[in-house]
């Protein structure tokens, strides 16, 4: 266990942010699956702009990688210009 006021403090931080990440990563995934699934292409360019800006949101904050933000993206234009 820790022995400094600070360090008591860092871990519970440190808690609440993998949390958040969590969250926000998981999330991310949900939207990724909503562009995948959608069968309409003018919602599944809908749907791909707003995941797009929230990817890049999170590969800002370095939840996800960047260069796996882009293979993502890559792959969802692939898919919605298949439609």
């Amino acid at each position: 266990m820790a022995n400094h006021k600070s360090a008591l403090k860092r871990i519970r931080s440190n808690e609440a942010r993998n949390e958040l990440n969590r969250y926000q990563h998981k999330t991310a995934r949900t939207w990724i699956k909503k562009v995948r699934t959608s069968t309409v292409k003018a919602e599944a360019e809908q749907l791909l702009r707003e995941t797009f800006a929230k990817l890049d949101k999170l590969a800002k904050n370095n939840i996800i990688h960047k260069n796996k933000v882009g293979n993502l993206k890559s792959s969802l234009t692939k898919h919605v210009n298949s439609l």
